[in-house]
């Protein structure tokens, strides 16, 4: 039990790491930050100055939101792909984990 019960504390402490250093960067992964994209994905016009640097900032979280059901068919959509390609954001390619 007291193994079992260290154990616990640990990938409690690895996780609150991990959550403290995201923070530590200033970094918190947010979809919702990449609406000003949505207007350029969903037609072939250019997008904004705003949406690159808020899909620069999201870049690290990209991966996630491709492994999430629920926003994998739009991170994973041409419109998405050719708003990061003229961004100069290249698209992810994420490990299974």
């Amino acid at each position: 039990m007291k193994k079992v019960c260290a154990k616990v504390v640990v990938v409690m402490a690895l996780v609150l790491l991990v959550e403290v250093s995201t923070f530590a960067e200033g970094l918190t992964c947010n979809p919702s930050e990449l609406s000003p994209c949505i207007a350029a994905v969903k037609s072939p016009s250019q997008p904004s100055t705003v949406c690159c640097q808020k899909l620069r900032e999201q870049k690290p979280c990209l991966c996630g939101y491709l492994k999430n059901p629920s926003f994998k068919q739009y991170v994973n959509s041409p419109g998405a792909k050719r708003v990061a390609s003229s961004c100069g954001v290249p698209f992810p390619t994420c490990l299974s984990s």
